[in-house]
């Protein structure tokens, strides 16, 4: 966080991304070698995940991602050394984000918004598209913020269960995705 501070400061063309796994979780979860806690880069420690939340907080990370890494259970179902990297994040990225940056960090949800959508789209340059703005996509996913579940790995949509926040409780549940106006999903 240091080196990406010091970067905008000097008015480099520099963007820094963070993933919900790396705010929420640290190394001690790891436990005894659970592979569904490996991911690289691989959990630090608490208080590399609290300067993780402040830059998220200050404006020095722009963009959270989920960096979505499904992997069969056989392929995770292996000695930790052996098992390959990675986690489906997808499916828990909002109700993390809307658990633990707006529930327990008070972070505003337009600040959330931003790092997830507009944020993204305008680093990656993405004309039209991260806004509600006339003219642009409708690409918009429609959620309840005041929303209570639990995620079930067992449930998941997605053919890859590798998650370790199955059973956790969440904040914000999704009630439609729109893509390009056309509802690609209703929950």
């Amino acid at each position: 966080m240091k080196a990406v501070r010091k970067a905008k400061r000097e008015r480099l063309h520099v963007t820094c991304e963070v993933t919900p796994h790396h705010f929420v979780l640290i190394d001690e979860n790891v436990g005894d070698y659970d592979t569904n806690f490996k991911m690289n880069p691989p959990l630090r420690s608490r208080s590399d995940r609290e300067a993780l939340l402040a830059g998220l907080h200050d404006g020095s990370i722009d963009c959270i991602a989920t960096d979505h890494a499904p992997h069969a259970c056989n392929e995770k179902n292996q000695e930790f050394d052996h098992a390959p990297f990675g986690i489906t994040g997808l499916e828990t990225a909002l109700g993390l984000c809307v658990a633990v940056l707006h529930g327990k960090q008070k972070m505003p949800l337009r600040r959330i918004i931003e790092l997830l959508s507009t944020n993204p789209a305008r680093v990656m340059g993405l004309q039209g598209r991260g806004s509600l703005a006339m003219g642009s996509h409708a690409d918009v996913t429609i959620f309840d913020p005041a929303k209570k579940w639990t995620y079930r790995a067992a449930q998941s949509y997605s053919k890859s269960k590798n998650s370790p926040f199955d059973g956790w409780a969440m904040q914000g549940k999704l009630i439609a995705t729109v893509v390009g106006g056309a509802i690609a999903f209703h929950g």
